[in-house]
């Protein structure tokens, strides 16, 4: 569960799994680099690997989104040095590769702007209803994405369609005096509500 205030829960509406119309479900960013080791890294965010086994196990497909940075990535002027492709930062924890079938790797926060996976986008999105996304990190990654595909459903007239991030299955790294996770979960959530993406808890 992501960490957010009991009295922000209270507006957090529940779903469950089986009500999903047409999933797809984009697991971003649980690779090593966010969750075991590394810069970045918190493994707080192991917490919510149960519940996302158990949405995996009961939709499909599912598409894995995953951080592989060159070396000399612009991204390093403003995050520290993180998940560079073909390290063990930037492969997919332990605990989920089972259900890794399709995966796609970016160079930024927002994987929508990666060639392959907005390509995948694009040929593939209008199959779906409800598009799922969970992992990490909600105020970056999560964010970028989920409000990237939104407005593409929203530009195409995609009325039939959801994005939704449920926040039992989406975490953010907790730095003491520079990233608090609670703060910056919150505000993300907000930030999607705003913007027509359903934030749920989903069970």
């Amino acid at each position: 569960m992501a960490k957010i205030s009991c009295n922000f829960m209270e507006n957090i509406k529940k779903e469950n799994i089986t009500s999903l119309q047409k999933p797809l479900v984009f697991v971003v960013d649980m690779i090593n680099g966010f969750v075991k080791e590394g810069s970045l890294s918190d493994r707080a965010i192991l917490e919510i690997v149960g519940d996302i086994k158990n949405l995996l196990n009961q939709t499909s497909p599912s598409v894995f989104i995953c951080d592989g940075h060159d070396l000399d990535s612009k991204e390093f002027a403003t995050f520290p040095v993180h998940c560079i492709k073909g390290t063990e930062e930037s492969k997919v924890i332990d605990e989920l590769l089972p259900y890794v079938k399709n995966k796609y790797y970016k160079n930024s926060t927002n994987a929508f702007v990666a060639k392959e996976i907005h390509q995948f986008i694009e040929d593939n999105i209008e199959q779906y209803q409800d598009i799922v996304i969970v992992g990490c990190c909600t105020d970056i990654c999560i964010l970028q994405l989920a409000l990237a595909i939104n407005t593409y459903l929203n530009e195409n007239d995609l009325i039939n369609h959801r994005v939704i991030t449920p926040v039992n299955m989406m975490e953010t790294y907790h730095i003491d005096g520079v990233h608090n996770a609670m703060k910056y979960n919150e505000m993300a959530c907000l930030i999607m509500q705003l913007n027509g993406i359903h934030v749920v808890e989903l069970t």
